[in-house]
C-alpha cells in the first residue's frame, strides 16, 4: 500500500560537517524521499522534538561511529504512516505514530532523521499517538520518556523507594518525576531546579523542591534510594542511601560509564494508559515551539540548556 502522491524530492535539514547548528545546518528543497526497507514505515514528518544528542552528534561527538554526511538530525518524530514496508505488521496508511528513531544513539547513530518533511522508520521504534495528545506534545515525548522509563527501570526503582532527580526541569528530568510519582509508586520525590521553576516540579508530583541556586542537594541531611542524574553532577553519589543507586544518563566523553537507551515503540504502549488517562504529561516550553524554517534558532535555544521540558519544531514543514 502507498500513499496516493509522494513528491519526488522534499524539504530537509542537513548538515556535511561537524560544528554548531547555526555553522553547518542548511535548509536542502531538493533532498530524495528515503526508500523504505521491509521493516520500515513511512512517516509524513508533523512534529519533531530536538534532544541534546542531537547537537553533540552535530558538533562531531560520535565521530568514531557516525554514520557518512550528508546527516538529516532529529531523534523524536511524529506523524502520519504514508507507507508500510512488505513485513510491517502494526501500522498502516493513515496511522498516526510516533516514536525515537534512534534504537541506539552512540553506538548506531542514524544518518536520516526527523528534521525533514518525510523519513523511514523502523516499525518496532514507533508506537500508535495517544488520542488526546497533539503532534507536538506526542513529538516531546520518546527519547525523554523512554530514557526516564528504562532509567528507572535500570536502578531498581520500585513503590516505596525515596529518589533525588538532578535536573528536574528538563526534557527528562520532568519525566522521571511523573514516572516515579504516578507510575513506580515512589514514597518520596525529590528534585532540583532554579529558582523560578520549584512550583512547576511541585505540580509534577515532586514532594520536595530544591533551589540549586541556594542549597547544595549533597549537604541535605537524607539520603535517596535512587539519585537519577539527568544533568551530569559529578557529586551525585554523596546523596545515595547506602545500597542505592546513583544513575547518570549525560556522558561527558563517548565512553562515560552511563546508561543509554535503547528505544522501542513498545514502551510508549506501555505507558499509553498513563498518558491517555492525563496521569504522565509531556512538558514543552513556554518558547520552545519552533516552525521548520525556524529549525536553527530552535537548536540555539537549546543549547542555552534553560528549557523547561522540551525544544519542538513545528509544524514541518
Amino acid at each position: 500500500m502507498a500513499a496516493p502522491s509522494l513528491p519526488s524530492h522534499i524539504k530537509a535539514w542537513v548538515y556535511s560537517e561537524y560544528g554548531s547548528a547555526v555553522d553547518v545546518l542548511q535548509l536542502d528543497e531538493t533532498v530524495a524521499v528515503p526508500q523504505v526497507k521491509e521493516d520500515q514505515v513511512l512517516v509524513k514528518v508533523v512534529a519533531a522534538a530536538l534532544n541534546p544528542v542531537d547537537y553533540m552528534k552535530m558538533s562531531g561527538f560520535l565521530k568514531d561511529t557516525d554514520t557518512p554526511f550528508p546527516t538529516v538530525p532529529g531523534h523524536d518524530v511524529a506523524g502520519v504512516v504514508v507507507k508500510v514496508g512488505s513485513q510491517v505488521k502494526n501500522f498502516k496508511v493513515g496511522d498516526e505514530v510516533y516514536g525515537d528513531m534512534v534504537e541506539k544513539a552512540l553506538d548506531q547513530p542514524r544518518q536520516f532523521g526527523s528534521l525533514a518533511e518525510y523519513t523511514a522508520v523502523e516499525e518496532k521504534l514507533l508506537a500508535l499517538k495517544p488520542k488526546n495528545l497533539s503532534f507536538d506534545e506526542a513529538a516531546s515525548l520518546p527519547l525523554a520518556i523512554e530514557t526516564a522509563y528504562h532509567g528507572l527501570e535500570k536502578a531498581g526503582f520500585s513503590a516505596g523507594k525515596s529518589i533525588l532527580v538532578l535536573g528536574g526541569a528538563g526534557g527528562v528530568g520532568t519525566q522521571v518525576i511523573q514516572l516515579a510519582k504516578h507510575v513506580f509508586g515512589a514514597s518520596k520525590v525529590a528534585a532540583t531546579a532554579s529558582t523560578a521553576k520549584l512550583e512547576l516540579l511541585k505540580s509534577l508530583g515532586a514532594d520536595l523542591a530544591i533551589d540549586y541556586t541556594k542549597e547544595n542537594f549533597e549537604d541535605l541531611p537524607e539520603k535517596f534510594d535512587v539519585v537519577y542524574d539527568a544533568v551530569g553532577q559529578s557529586e551525585a553519589v554523596k546523596a545515595v542511601k547506602e545500597g542505592g543507586q546513583a544513575l547518570k544518563i549525560v556522558p561527558e566523553t563517548p565512553t562515560a560509564s552511563v546508561f543509554v537507551l535503547t528505544s522501542n515503540g513498545s514502551s510508549l504502549e506501555k505507558l499509553k494508559p498513563y498518558l491517555e488517562s492525563g496521569k504522565v504529561k509531556p512538558l514543552i516550553d513556554p518558547k520552545g515551539r519552533f516552525p521548520f524554517s525556524k529549525t536553527v534558532e530552535a537548536f540555539s535555544y537549546l543549547e542555552t540548556k534553560r528549557a523547561t521540558g522540551k525544544v519542538i519544531v513545528y509544524p514541518i514543514p
